[in-house]
């Protein structure tokens, strides 16, 4: 959430950045500022009654003292109306703030001054690619074809049990499954993250938190009688973890990591770019969390680019790393970096993790502040990127590896799944 004082002071450089996301936030701009000039200005009358009050408390307690009980008891009438005007005046200033706390939400985080200008993702810049694209053999086949040829990953069985875009892993599918993840797990404590195991479900003031909701609140699973959501990354729950907490700054940078299942309610559209294991409602992912000095955050960031790019380099597949333009960004991020894998099958490139700096939009939501060196709190910035998403990656592993006589294994892997190849058996 964007500061209210930022806003204010920084009026039309706010409309400006916030139109590289393609958003025009002139009119609530300037409704969030015409409320907080209602709250400085009730602020004050409030500030003045309650001050008037307390003086004419002490007054009364001499005027007693004084035997002037006749001036006692009009003062004693005015600290009555003054209580009364206080709580009314108590009463409209939070109304103002709930309502100025709704249109806050309503804003984006303002991009980093880096973020191309772009409606769609064509517009995204790509900054870097490494890796050789794998030629298949003429007989070559998509995932969703070598999964059913070699039994590894079930979608009617999903569609059966739950519905479509829940599939079942099943032997060395499972096995692969599992590898990934523990491999992913072991290279971020490797590098010196701490892991965590969260909860898939959070509550409101989770998703409210890291600027999931309002925002995404129809892309989520919702439990209606609890009122809790199923985690749509393990972000949410490991960066709640700091949630109205005031660190030190040497505690800083916070380097965490966490395996979970995530869930996602959207709906793709049909086609093969959202085929198989390209687009599902259940999916795993390790998730790399940072915490860090706002000084530091973007050196943090360019860390997390090399980590995820060591992961897909161990996995030997060819990828890229795209800028996100300012239609593509996210609604939380300040600038965020694509990795997409070629699946050399479906001849295109599928992305795999996004790795994003959201600076203090997230910690302002949280109340997630350090005290400095200087001696002042201040909004600690947070990061996060998946290191890595799994369906993807999977899909692309089988159709890169693909040979005549099975899927070959990347070495990397092989300490972890104990197989070579997947073969038919």
């Amino acid at each position: 959430m964007l500061q209210v004082n930022f806003i204010r002071e920084n009026k039309q450089e706010v409309i400006d950045r916030l139109a590289i996301k393609n958003f025009d936030a002139s009119v609530i701009i300037d409704d969030i500022i015409k409320l907080d000039e209602d709250r400085r200005m009730i602020q004050k009358e409030l500030d003045d009654a309650l001050a008037e009050s307390n003086r004419l408390a002490k007054e009364i307690g001499g005027l007693y003292k004084q035997g002037k009980r006749e001036e006692a008891e009009v003062m004693k009438e005015r600290t009555v109306e003054l209580k009364q005007l206080s709580k009314e005046l108590g009463d409209k200033l939070n109304a103002v703030i709930s309502e100025m706390d709704k249109q806050l939400v309503l804003l984006p985080n303002l991009p980093h001054s880096s973020v191309p200008k772009g409606k769609t993702e064509d517009d995204n810049e790509v900054i870097s690619q490494e890796g050789t694209i794998p030629v298949l053999t003429p007989d070559a086949v998509p995932h969703w074809d070598l999964i059913k040829k070699y039994d590894i990953i079930d979608f009617d069985l999903g569609n059966k049990v739950t519905g479509a875009g829940f599939p079942f892993y099943k032997g060395k599918g499972a096995k692969l499954q599992r590898s990934l993840i523990n491999f992913f797990l072991d290279q971020a404590l490797e590098a010196g993250y701490v892991e965590f195991q969260p909860p898939l479900l959070v509550n409101e003031d989770s998703g409210y938190g890291t600027g999931q909701l309002p925002d995404k609140d129809g892309q989520m699973y919702h439990i209606g009688e609890d009122n809790f959501y199923l985690v749509p990354t393990a972000e949410v729950p490991i960066t709640n973890i700091y949630r109205n907490q005031i660190l030190k700054s040497s505690d800083l940078p916070i380097k965490n990591v966490a395996y979970s299942s995530c869930f996602r309610r959207e709906a793709g559209s049909w086609g093969a770019h959202v085929r198989g294991l390209n687009r599902l409602h259940q999916f795993d992912k390790v998730e790399i969390v940072h915490v860090a000095h706002p000084d530091q955050s973007y050196q943090v960031l360019e860390e997390m680019q090399d980590h995820v790019a060591s992961l897909i380099r161990a996995l030997e597949l060819p990828f890229r790393i795209l800028k996100l333009c300012g239609g593509d960004i996210s609604f939380t991020s300040a600038l965020t970096y694509d990795f997409e894998v070629f699946s050399a099958a479906q001849q295109r490139w599928l992305e795999v993790s996004s790795v994003s700096n959201f600076e203090s939009f997230q910690a302002n939501r949280m109340k997630l502040r350090f005290k400095d060196d200087d001696g002042k709190t201040k909004l600690a910035h947070t990061l996060n990127g998946s290191a890595l998403a799994l369906p993807r990656i999977v899909a692309a592993l089988l159709e890169n590896n693909q040979t005549p006589n099975g899927i070959n294994i990347p070495n990397a892997l092989v300490p972890y799944t104990g197989f070579e190849t997947i073969g038919q058996d």
